[in-house]
């Protein structure tokens, strides 16, 4: 088995529970097994939704890619659970992967955030 999938571990976050907070540090990454997750900002004190993400989907991976602040916030919808990936796993995959395609993610991460930033008028 693979040392690093050894450490990952599970979190369930009831409905309504903030995992994270824009502009906060990155250290994880979460895969959700089962229930619901908003992806979201606040731009002039209202909560816009950016997105759903649900069972299979990946999210705060961002910010392990390109070593930046969280670009929004996320909630759980629903009672959700999670697999934690771990900064030091995810950088342990980033490094052992072909470097054009991690070169290609940064790149793909740097037009997100400009374009999220253009749309939320910052």
């Amino acid at each position: 088995m693979d040392e690093g999938l050894k450490i990952l571990h599970r979190e369930v976050f009831p409905a309504g529970t903030e995992i994270f907070r824009e502009g906060s540090e990155g250290s994880r990454a979460y895969v959700i097994e089962t229930g619901k997750v908003a992806i979201w900002r606040e731009v002039d004190g209202k909560r816009h939704t950016l997105g759903v993400v649900a069972e299979g989907s990946i999210f705060g991976e961002m910010a392990l890619i390109d070593n930046q602040p969280r670009m929004a916030s996320a909630s759980a919808l629903t009672d959700t659970t999670c697999v934690v990936i771990g900064e030091e796993v995810f950088r342990k995959k980033l490094e052992a992967a072909d470097p054009f395609l991690v070169g290609l993610l940064r790149v793909f991460m740097r037009n997100i955030r400009s374009l999220t930033d253009k749309s939320s008028g910052q």
